[in-house]
């Protein structure tokens, strides 16, 4: 009987980056193990190649010209580490499939994605999120045949408004028209603290621990001297009493790696962090 293997496919307006192809993906640290993922990365629809100093040569520019197009990235996860008992067990994993297993998919493409940011050396190379994406599916096939972007079965996923990120909230459009008309300072710390939490969420403990305690000096120094300081002394007094422990996180970070109590510390720093700037921001509404 030939396996069949689940996937998660996406596709991002956008070329992802790593060139064509099949990528057989390990656990960290475990050259020896088989196989858990194959992610294929395919680029759709793209545009004929221009060298650079064609594209700076001037020319006349028609008003309201049409969009340029654009290339469309598409990544398919497959589970390779555990293959499906058969088609009924198959059928019925796809029918209670849904977001939990796009995230699942999500998250080993930016393992994929940040490993090439890092042979490359391109720090303009991002993860990316599925609130971003033109398309999402999850289905099953025989290996080859979903390697080869085809599937048994699929379905897609429509989006919803719980996919939107908290940053909507976060950042209205008042403050961003404070911000760009020079009314309000942004902080170090925003920036840092954003790092943090990417780190966090794509399991990158070490990096989160090693941002965190910047972050945190950084946002110790910007909201002392901040006109909402007053406002925030309860809470600057909490976040320097994070200091000493984050200094200890840091520090095993650097060693190799970090704790599950110190890795609880880091996210409970962040999160207080946020808490702080989110303070900040209705104190100086």
């Amino acid at each position: 009987m030939t396996p069949l293997f689940r996937f998660a496919q996406v596709e991002w307006p956008w070329a992802l980056g790593p060139p064509d192809g099949r990528y057989l993906m390990r656990p960290p640290g475990e050259p020896e193990a088989p196989p858990t993922h194959v992610v294929v990365f395919a680029t759709l629809g793209a545009p004929e190649r221009r060298r650079l100093g064609a594209l700076r040569k001037q020319r006349e520019a028609p008003p309201e010209p049409e969009p340029t197009p654009v290339s469309t990235g598409r990544a398919t996860v497959i589970d390779a580490g555990r293959p499906l008992g058969g088609l009924e067990e198959a059928r019925t994993w796809l029918q209670d499939a849904g977001e939990q297993e796009l995230d699942e998919g999500v998250a080993v493409l930016n393992r994929a994605l940040h490993a090439f940011r890092l042979v490359t050396a391109d720090p303009y190379l991002h993860t990316v999120a599925k609130h971003q994406a033109l398309v999402a599916r999850l289905g099953f096939g025989a290996g080859e045949q979903v390697a080869d972007g085809l599937w048994t079965d699929a379905r897609e996923l429509v989006q919803r408004d719980g996919w939107q990120r908290r940053s909507r909230v976060l950042h209205p459009q008042a403050r961003l028209a404070a911000v760009l008309g020079a009314r309000e300072r942004p902080l170090a710390c925003e920036e840092l603290a954003l790092r943090a939490q990417l780190d966090l969420d794509h399991g990158r403990d070490r990096e989160a621990a090693l941002q965190v305690l910047v972050a945190l000096d950084a946002a110790l120094a910007e909201l002392s001297s901040d006109p909402s300081a007053a406002a925030l002394a309860d809470r600057l007094g909490e976040l320097r009493g994070q200091r000493k422990a984050i200094a200890v996180a840091a520090q095993s970070a650097l060693g190799g790696g970090l704790s599950s109590a110190e890795l609880e510390q880091v996210s409970f720093t962040l999160a207080r962090i946020e808490a702080a700037l989110r303070a900040r921001a209705v104190a100086n509404a």
